[in-house]
């Protein structure tokens, strides 16, 4: 098989990932919080240094202001309806994917307001759009950092310091970046960040969360058991407990961290060149083949590693099916939960056909793929 769908979830994983889960169920049966044996602290003590990892990785100061989620869709919810408020705007973008959209079309019926700023036709945006867009009662800016259709990496850093400028939050969904290219919530200014474990960050499925930098401000999205304070009826304030109800997918937490401790080894920048490299490859071999539409930057630099294309007289799902039955290529067609993008690229209709390596794939897979598309085209232009 050639796995070219990592956008939708990284595979394979770290060798180092399979075996912290295997070793967490086989062998730390307590229960985060809920437990005084030493396989509860052990089970703690696994939460807690992923916890500070990605801290370190994001460059947040407080680990405990990183809430484990079980994706970034829950993430996104969680700052979204835990922040805002009837009579609230918030500014995105034209790029936003659904966890983000559905939300927002959701909260209008509760008085929040939103406006979306349009990208170009390649998927950039504009960060004086962005400010133009600010009105009175703007109270968020919610930007993906990278398109998930296009691929294309958003100014963040630019638009978090509008956001300074005009005293707002600033909530970025790193769910393609988030493992790919460095993000610093520091530098861009950022006040809350949804991330996914399973992607980039090379961990299981069942595994994201947010960053709060202001928890005064975020209700919780969920209430319950915490571990403490029990005899409260109210949620406790004390952070992670805040957002963290119920028993936490410790397991999978414990596995992530051996992802990001895999990044950290290899390096991100080697990551990074690498995945550049194969899509620089794949984007060069495409544009040789008349008939195919490329969708987004030119410039591998310029995105991340997810490529989408048309092939004329083919629908996506039909080119996918077909790559996928001679060929064992995985990919992925249709709209990828983000009309909004597909919109703006001008494919809402037809939708793409999305082609996404990552740090395991290999030149020689990526040649490959290239063949069976031309293959596949030659078959359809015989027919």
């Amino acid at each position: 098989m050639i796995y070219l769908n990592n956008a939708a979830t990284s595979w394979p994983k770290p060798e180092t990932v399979y075996q912290a889960h295997d070793a967490y169920l086989r062998h730390l049966s307590g229960s985060v919080n809920r437990g005084a044996g030493g396989a509860s602290l052990d089970a703690g003590r696994a939460v807690l240094e992923t916890r500070e990892l990605l801290a370190d990785f994001f460059n947040i100061r407080e680990p405990e202001q990183v809430i484990f989620t079980a994706n970034a869709t829950e993430a996104l919810n969680l700052a979204l309806q835990g922040l805002l408020e009837p009579g609230d705007h918030v500014v995105i973008s034209s790029l936003e994917h659904n966890a983000v959209a559905r939300p927002l079309h959701t909260l209008q019926d509760k008085g929040v307001e939103y406006t979306i700023v349009n990208c170009d036709a390649r998927g950039r945006l504009n960060p004086l759009d962005v400010e133009r867009a600010i009105g009175p009662r703007t109270r968020l800016i919610c930007l993906t950092h990278a398109s998930n259709v296009t691929g294309t990496i958003l100014p963040v850093n630019e638009v978090g310091e509008i956001a300074r400028r005009h005293h707002l939050q600033y909530l970025v969904d790193t769910a393609q970046t988030a493992g790919e290219i460095p993000v610093d919530v520091e530098a861009a200014g950022i006040t809350l960040l949804a991330f996914t474990g399973h992607k980039g960050l090379l961990g299981p499925p069942g595994t994201g969360g947010l960053y709060i930098r202001y928890p005064d401000t975020v209700r919780p999205l969920i209430y319950g058991g915490t571990g403490s304070r029990s005899e409260l009826l109210t949620q406790p304030e004390v952070l992670p407990d805040k957002y963290e109800s119920g028993t936490v997918n410790a397991p999978a937490i414990a596995a992530l961290g051996a992802g990001v401790r895999f990044i950290r080894e290899t390096g991100l920048d080697n990551i990074r060149r690498h995945t550049m490299e194969l899509t620089a490859r794949l984007l060069e071999g495409l544009r040789r083949l008349p008939g195919v539409t490329l969708y987004g930057p030119q410039d591998s630099g310029e995105r991340v590693p997810v490529v989408s294309l048309n092939i004329r007289g083919l629908s996506p799902g039909e080119a996918s099916a077909w790559l996928a039955d001679h060929y064992d290529i995985v990919t992925r067609p249709g709209l990828h939960c983000a009309p909004l993008a597909h919109q703006t690229i001008g494919t809402l209709k037809t939708g793409t056909l999305r082609l996404s390596p990552g740090f395991f794939n290999t030149a020689a897979e990526i040649d490959a793929a290239l063949a069976a598309i031309k293959e596949l085209m030659e078959v359809m232009q015989g027919e």
